[in-house]
């Protein structure tokens, strides 16, 4: 299963490299940017930096927080909190190729000192209990299905009294996920909990529930805004289609009639070890 997954979302072993040619292409210098001018290629969420930020509001760092991504991808989520709570942030992400870009990204972002990036396996994490003040999760339990392993992972390396906030894709009543989405070109890597069982997994990892909100609409209309193009366009004009290739389009049209149809809900859970 993981070797799945780890396909789906490689294939590149200089994508750094290509992401940089890119940006120069265009006339853009990767150092002269801002973690926020990144959002439409590494923040891959419903509602990209925004949601973040709602998350990390209420997640009590500081700048001496110890916080743990986990699924961290290209970055995206790191680089916000770091940069916004001045904190330091591990991402760990189960595609080497991800992890690599992820760290070059930081460097040109000057964000080096603030984030890590280690390969690895959310369901066996490889730290030592209580190393970390918080931890987060976005979109990426989708691919996981031992998701009550992942969250008594978190839990074990959580301090008593942190904090873990988990955004994720569920399973809705209207129906089976479309593929391909972003997430699986094909069902046998996809595993949506619904709001239900999540509540259940988290409780039953250890956690304390402290909030559960659910963003199904404002997910639609934020995805109808991008795909519509009708506001400006983001300052770095190299977007996940880059991971995805040509399919992608195919994938933001299953996503669209998934939400409508309520087959897929994005769904938040604050949560306290």
């Amino acid at each position: 299963m993981t070797g799945k997954v780890e396909t789906h979302y490689g294939g590149s072993s200089n994508l750094a490299e290509q992401i940089a040619n890119d940006l120069r292409a265009k006339g853009l210098e990767p150092a002269e940017l801002t973690p926020a001018d990144f959002e439409a290629l590494d923040e891959f969420h419903f509602r990209g930096r925004a949601a973040t930020l709602e998350l990390a509001a209420q997640m009590r760092l500081t700048a001496q927080s110890k916080v743990l991504d986990i699924g961290s991808g290209l970055g995206g989520v790191s680089r916000t909190l770091a940069e916004t709570a001045g904190c330091h942030v591990t991402g760990l992400d189960l595609t080497p190729e991800l992890c690599a870009a992820a760290a070059e990204i930081s460097a040109w972002l000057g964000l080096a000192g603030k984030t890590d990036f280690q390969q690895g396996d959310a369901t066996e994490l490889p730290y030592a209990d209580n190393s970390f003040d918080a931890a987060i999760t976005v979109h990426v339990a989708m691919n996981i299905p031992a998701k009550h392993r992942m969250y008594a992972e978190a839990r074990r390396v959580l301090q008593p009294g942190g904090v873990f906030a988990v955004y994720d894709i569920l399973q809705g009543e209207g129906g089976e996920m479309i593929f391909p989405a972003p997430w699986a070109a094909e069902p046998s890597i996809s595993h949506l909990a619904t709001p239900q069982e999540m509540e259940t997994l988290l409780r039953g990892a250890g956690f304390k529930l402290l909030d559960s909100i659910e963003s199904t609409a404002e997910s639609l209309r934020w995805l109808e805004e991008r795909t519509a193009s009708t506001g400006p366009p983001p300052p770095v004009p190299i977007t996940t289609r880059l991971l995805f290739g040509d399919g992608f389009r195919e994938m933001v049209q299953n996503q669209l009639r998934a939400l409508r149809e309520r087959r897929m809900l994005t769904w938040s859970f604050l949560c306290e070890a």
